[in-house]
C-alpha cells in the first residue's frame, strides 16, 4: 500500500494477504508483518481471521519480541466479536505478567474502557504507570505518554481528583487545548448545542486532538545506522572478506556507530535510530536487489529498508536503558559514558 493511499481506498483483505506473503519471504520480520496483517483483517471486519494470525504467532516455535503485545491485541480483538470471557482471562494474565512495555498496558486498559469498564480500566492504567514510571527520572519515555494520558482520561470520566500522575500528564501534554478540557465528559453535550460559541470551542478541541494524532502518525522512521552483533559481523566478514575494509574490527564498528549518531545529532538530524542486521537477512536483501552482499553501497540501503520495516530502535536510549550495543550495561555506563 502506498503511504499516500487514502484509507477508504484500501482493500484491507488484499493488503493483509500481501503482508502475510511478505512475512514468508522475510522470516526475521514475520512478527511485525503478521501484526500489520492482523490489523488489516480487523479493519476488514474479519476478526476471526485476525485471531488466527495472533494464535499463529503465539504458537510459533520462534522466540517473539513482543508476546505480551500480541496477547493484548488478541484480547481486544476477541472482545469485539463476542468472546468476552476469553478476552478477560487474557487481560488478567497480562496484568499478572506485568510487562515492562507500555503498549500492552495501553491496549488492555483501552479495551476495558471501550466496554465501559472504567474502574477496571483506571486500575489497569495505574498498574502500568506505577510499574513503569515509579522509579524513572523525569521526563518519562515518550512511549509511556499514552499510559499517562489514558489514565487521565478515564479518571476524568470517573470524576476522580487530580493526583501526581495526572499533573505529570498535564505537564507532558503539548496541545494548546488542556487535557482537562479534552477529557471533559460533558464535551459531547456541546455537539447538540445551539450556541455557536460552544460549537466553535468543540471544533477547536477536535482539531487539537486531530493534530496530536497526526503528529504521532507522521513520526518518520529513523535515520538509521546499521549495527552488526559480534557473531553476525564475524560471519559476514568470513563470507565476504572484502567487507573487512568497511569493518576492521567489532570494537571499531561500535565506536563508529556511536560517533556517527552523535555527529548526526549535532547537525540537527532528528529521529535517529539503530537497526541490527543478520547475515541471512542481508543476503536475502542483496538477492532481492540483484546485487552482491560484498557491495558496500548495499549496506546503507539495507539499513534504510530495516528501518522502514519498523526494525529501528531509537537513539539515544532512554535514561537508564541498556546500551544499544548489546553489552547488557546501562547506556550511560557504556557507549553513552562520554555523552
Amino acid at each position: 500500500m502506498r503511504p499516500d493511499t487514502p484509507a477508504e481506498n484500501v482493500d484491507h483483505t488484499a493488503e493483509a494477504a500481501r503482508l502475510e506473503r511478505t512475512a514468508g519471504l522475510y522470516p526475521e520480520d514475520a512478527e511485525a508483518l503478521l501484526l500489520q496483517s492482523a490489523a488489516h483483517l480487523e479493519l476488514a471486519g474479519d476478526r476471526p481471521a485476525a485471531t488466527t494470525l495472533y494464535d499463529r504467532l503465539l504458537s510459533s516455535s520462534d522466540s517473539l519480541e513482543n508476546p505480551h503485545l500480541i496477547r493484548a491485541l488478541k484480547a481486544a480483538n476477541l472482545w469485539e466479536y463476542g468472546h468476552e470471557a476469553e478476552a478477560r482471562a487474557i487481560i488478567d494474565g497480562i496484568r499478572a505478567a506485568a510487562p515492562r512495555d507500555p503498549a500492552p498496558w495501553v491496549i488492555v486498559a483501552e479495551s476495558l474502557e471501550s466496554h465501559d469498564e472504567l474502574e477496571a480500566a483506571q486500575k489497569t492504567f495505574t498498574e502500568g504507570v506505577t510499574l513503569l514510571l515509579a522509579d524513572v527520572p523525569e521526563p518519562p519515555p515518550h512511549a509511556s505518554h499514552p499510559l499517562l494520558f489514558g489514565r487521565h482520561r478515564v479518571r476524568r470520566m470517573l470524576g476522580a481528583a487530580h493526583d501526581d500522575w495526572d499533573v505529570l500528564a498535564d505537564t507532558l501534554h503539548s496541545s494548546p487545548v488542556p487535557l482537562d478540557e479534552l477529557h471533559d465528559p460533558k464535551r459531547v453535550w456541546s455537539l447538540g448545542s445551539d450556541n455557536p460559541a460552544e460549537l466553535q470551542a468543540e471544533i477547536s478541541r477536535l482539531r487539537a486532538e486531530l493534530g496530536t494524532y497526526r503528529e504521532e502518525l507522521s513520526r518518520p522512521f529513523p535515520v538509521a545506522v546499521l549495527h552488526w552483533p559480534t557473531g553476525e559481523l564475524a560471519e559476514l566478514i568470513g563470507a565476504y572478506p572484502t567487507l573487512s575494509d568497511e569493518y576492521p574490527s567489532h570494537e571499531e564498528h561500535l565506536a563508529t556507530i556511536e560517533a556517527s549518531l552523535r555527529e548526526l545529532s549535532a547537525s540537527g538530524t532528528p529521529n535517529l535510530g539503530i537497526v541490527t542486521g543478520t547475515v541471512p537477512s542481508y543476503e536475502a536483501f542483496a538477492a532481492s536487489e540483484a546485487s552482491s552482499p560484498a557491495d558496500t553501497d548495499l549496506l546503507p540501503q539495507y539499513a534504510t529498508t530495516l528501518a522502514a520495516r519498523g526494525r529501528a530502535v531509537s537513539w539515544p536510549p532512554e535514561r537508564g536503558a541498556e546500551c544499544w550495543c548489546g553489552s547488557g550495561r546501562p547506556y550511560g555506563g557504556c557507549h553513552g559514558a562520554s555523552a
